[in-house]
Parts: structure tokens; C-alpha cells; sequence
């Protein structure tokens, strides 16, 4: 009997790390996609050109570049809880700081939760991967399935609260939840250790990869994040075009991308029972690539809204899963090699929609540079199909 208390204490310790972790993943998604519906409101506030405003998402995905690499080196110096602690505390006050009266303030807002998120990602996806074990996939996917949440009610959230008038209310409840998690996660235990052997079969695993499947691995991390970002948040400019106008329909457009990515992160456990992550994979990204293209010839808003739906639910389980792989091939070395691909996924972020729209731009159509996430998810299947002997393990 003695020996069955510490193990109860330490499932109860992983489940209330986890549930902190995974509340805290839907405050990160409201944070990540916040800029997109607050741009209205800025432009209007201080008269912004298309440049000036484009300022803030730049900002926001440098800042958010910039905490992912510092939280690989204070992940691998002192563990997960300092740069979570931090992340969560500068994501609050940013987002408490957004609907700031100055221009100048409200950017540095946008750095601020920029920064925090970027933080805390690389850090609670590797550290929820190690909790998985060879369950990481499933348990990778309910945790990006919690981000996809705060992503997907995060525009309803800010148009209910400018029609009742309490914009400042709203971000300073997410403030208020920012804190909350940062005095859980003070207090909360992280002694959570793999067993020996699990160690050295990890450490053994990642001497054994070489050079080339790092680089493929990067360049799926880069790639995927541009595609997802890239159709997310062109997806409402496509549908306004579409209908000649902006109606209520076109504005809920990237609700529909992430309503399919979170119900599609919610399904993936299941799935992952009984058929290979990388046959997942392949069947996603295929999914992905025809919706794509479906959105592309589409001339109606709802051939196009299904499309955008279709696109997100392709999208879905497809990063969880490249997560487990890091954390699986790389063990204990993938709290610093994550740090190096989470960059890049940030990156990809950034790059994604700005190359849809240079397209876009040289070329005169959006159809046109819609075919850029459409290429993105080509790749990726081929990245994949490079790395079967890997990936089949």
C-alpha cells in the first residue's frame, strides 16, 4: 500500500498540471489570433493605412519568434515552469494593455502577448508530449484541440462584447486569467521524471538521426505553419470578395477554418487507436490540399465556406503529431533542437500570409495566391512520404 501513495499523488499532480496547461492553451489561442479582429478597431481609432496596420501582426509573430528561442534556453537550463510563468504574465498584461488610447502603447501590447506566447508554446507541447509518452500524439492533439477553442471563440467573443460595449471588460478578464495561471503554475509540481530506461532509449534514438531528417523535420514545421496561418487568415478577405461586400457571413469565415481544426483535434484520439499517425498525416494533408483547391475554384460563399471548414479540419491533427515526433525521435535533445523549430514555425506564420498576399498582389488574384498554402500541403505530403521508415516507427 505504501508504495501506491506516491504514484496516486503523482497522477494527481500530472492532472492538475495538465488541466492548467490545457486552460492555458485556450488563453494563448485567443491571444494568437486576437489581432485579426481588433484591426478594425485600430484603424478606425488612429486612421491607419493597410502598412500601419500589418505593423502589428509583423510585431506580434517577431515578438512571439523571439520568445520561442528563449524559451529552448531556459527550458534546457532550468526546466519548463520559468518560461511558462513568464509567457503566461507578459500574455495577461498584453492582452489587459491591447484596446490601449495610444498607437504606440497598444503596439507594445501586441509585442508583450506576442512574446508570451511564444514562450509558452515550445514548452508546454514538449512538456505534455513527455507526459503522453507513446500515447503523445493523442494527448498532443486534445491539448491543440484547447487552442483551437480560444482560437475559434475569439472573434464572437470580441464582436459580443463591442456590441454590448465592454471591450475593456473582456481583456481584462483574460488579464485576470493569465494570472490565475501563473499562480497555479507557481504552486503546481513539475517532478515529472521518465524512467531510466526510457532516458537512454531516447537518448540513444536522437544520436541515431542524421542531419537530412532534421532539416526535412524543420521544413515541416515551417511549412505546415505557414499553409495553416496563410488560409486562416486570408479565408475572410476570399469569402468578402466572393459575396462583393462584408457581411456577417464573411467576417465568420476563419471561425468556420477553426471550428473544422478544433473539431478535428477533438476526433484525432480516436482515430489514432486504430490507424498509423503517419497514415493520419497523409490522409489530412490530402484532405487539406483538395480543399484548398476547392476553395479556389469556388464562386459561391458557401462552396467556399465548406472549403475553408474542410481546409481546417485537414489541418488539424497534422502539427500535433509532427510535435510527437520531435519529442520521440529527439528525447531529451528536443528541448533544444524544439526551440530552433518552433522559431521557424513562427516564422512560417509570418511568412505564410505575407507571401499569399505578394502573390496575390503581382499576380492580380487571390485564386492565385491561394495556390501557395495549395503547394505548402504538396510538399508536406512528400516531406512525409521521404521520412516513411522513419515516420513508420
Amino acid at each position: 500500500m505504501g508504495e501506491q501513495n506516491p504514484a496516486i499523488t503523482e497522477a494527481q499532480g500530472h492532472r492538475n498540471l495538465l488541466i492548467l496547461l490545457f486552460a492555458g492553451f485556450v488563453l494563448s489561442g485567443i491571444a494568437t489570433t486576437i489581432v485579426g479582429p481588433m484591426l478594425p478597431i485600430f484603424i478606425r481609432r488612429w486612421s491607419l493605412d493597410d502598412g500601419q496596420a500589418g505593423l502589428f501582426s509583423s510585431i506580434q509573430f517577431l515578438a512571439a519568434l523571439g520568445g520561442t528561442l528563449a524559451s529552448s534556453a531556459i527550458a534546457a537550463w532550468w526546466g519548463y515552469r520559468p518560461a511558462l510563468v513568464m509567457g503566461y504574465a507578459l500574455m495577461g498584461g498584453g492582452l489587459a494593455a491591447l484596446n490601449a488610447d495610444t498607437h504606440g502603447v497598444a503596439l507594445t501590447a501586441t509585442a508583450a502577448f506576442g512574446l508570451g506566447y511564444g514562450l509558452i508554446t515550445p514548452g508546454t507541447n514538449l512538456f505534455v508530449a513527455e507526459l503522453g509518452g507513446v500515447k503523445s500524439a493523442s494527448l498532443l492533439n486534445q491539448l491543440n484541440f484547447a487552442w483551437g477553442a480560444g482560437a475559434m471563440i475569439c472573434s464572437p467573443l470580441i464582436a459580443l462584447a463591442l456590441k454590448r460595449n465592454g471591450l475593456g471588460i473582456l481583456l481584462a478578464g483574460t488579464a485576470v486569467f493569465g494570472g490565475v495561471l501563473v499562480l497555479g503554475l507557481l504552486f503546481v509540481s513539475f517532478d515529472v521524471q521518465k524512467h531510466a530506461n526510457d532516458v537512454n532509449t531516447a537518448g540513444v534514438a536522437s544520436a541515431a538521426i542524421g542531419l537530412g531528417v532534421t532539416i526535412a523535420l524543420a521544413a515541416m514545421f515551417f511549412i505546415y505553419v505557414a499553409m495553416e496561418n496563410g488560409v486562416g487568415i486570408w479565408s475572410a478577405e476570399y469569402a468578402k470578395r466572393l459575396a462583393n461586400g462584408i457581411t456577417g457571413m464573411t467576417t465568420l469565415a476563419p471561425m468556420f477554418f477553426y471550428a473544422g481544426l478544433t473539431s478535428g483535434r477533438a476526433a484525432a484520439p480516436l482515430f489514432l487507436r486504430h490507424l498509423h499517425e503517419r497514415k493520419i498525416v497523409l490522409g489530412a494533408l490530402s484532405l487539406a490540399a483538395t480543399a484548398t483547391a476547392l476553395l479556389i475554384a469556388s464562386r459561391s460563399l458557401p462552396v467556399a465556406t465548406v472549403a475553408v471548414f474542410l481546409a481546417g479540419l485537414g489541418c488539424a491533427s497534422v502539427y500535433p503529431i509532427f510535435i510527437a515526433w520531435l519529442s520521440r525521435w529527439y528525447g531529451p535533445a528536443a528541448k533544444k533542437i524544439g526551440g530552433i523549430l518552433f522559431a521557424l514555425a513562427s516564422l512560417g506564420g509570418s511568412a505564410g500570409p505575407g507571401l499569399i498576399g505578394a502573390v496575390s498582389k503581382y499576380s492580380g488574384s487571390l485564386r492565385v495566391g491561394l495556390l501557395v498554402p495549395l503547394a505548402g500541403a504538396i510538399i508536406l505530403i512528400g516531406l512525409v512520404l521521404l521520412l516513411r521508415r522513419r515516420t513508420a516507427a
